[in-house]
């Protein structure tokens, strides 16, 4: 069965990183990530309009932990602890034993290969203690970055969808990407 145990918050911990729980103390480094056009390009979601929108936001996830429906990281360097970006997984379902896989960073923090050691982290946080069978992720196929990430974490691509969206006043294609665990679940 799927592990779903957010609270307490498991802090995961890389060579460069340390993946944590948001806090009010990160309101400014939220702001600016939920604030930048270029972080916003290819998600479909609203911008920030305010710091309430940003402590809105930090209330939101931290009910999801606490309710345990997902995990959501920030991502700091190690002895740096500003927020870089996030990623998580959301959209559990446990009886398929699958989640998806967000993330967004600042782009002054892009090509250093901070997201791909997130990734790695969140994946075996996934298949090795919550058991998930596989992790998927929605991208748009114009966001080259994020397919590279993908790509360089072993996810396959399984859909190309049409125009399935519509943002910012046009239709939208979506790729869906998926990654298996190669451990079998038991039986």
């Amino acid at each position: 069965m799927v592990q779903l145990k957010f609270n307490p918050f498991p802090v995961l911990t890389t060579e460069r990183l340390v993946l944590r729980q948001f806090t009010k103390a990160d309101l400014p480094e939220i702001f600016k990530v939920r604030t930048d056009p270029r972080v916003s390009k290819f998600i479909t979601r609203p911008d920030f309009k305010s710091m309430e929108d940003a402590e809105a936001y930090i209330t939101k996830i931290n009910n999801l932990v606490n309710n345990n429906e997902s995990g959501i990281w920030g991502i700091t360097m190690k002895g740096v602890d500003k927020i870089m970006g996030s990623i998580c997984l959301w959209n559990i379902k446990k009886e398929d034993y699958r989640a998806e896989v967000g993330y967004e960073m600042r782009p002054e923090f892009w090509g250093q290969g901070i997201m791909n050691e997130a990734m790695k982290a969140l994946i075996d946080y996934g298949f090795n203690t919550m058991k998930l069978h596989s992790i998927e992720a929605t991208v748009n196929p114009d966001n080259a970055a994020s397919i590279k990430v993908l790509e360089r974490n072993k996810f396959v691509k399984e859909a190309h969808f049409k125009e399935n969206y519509f943002h910012n006043g046009a239709f939208h294609d979506s790729a869906i990407y998926s990654l298996l665990n190669a451990v079998p679940l038991p039986s």
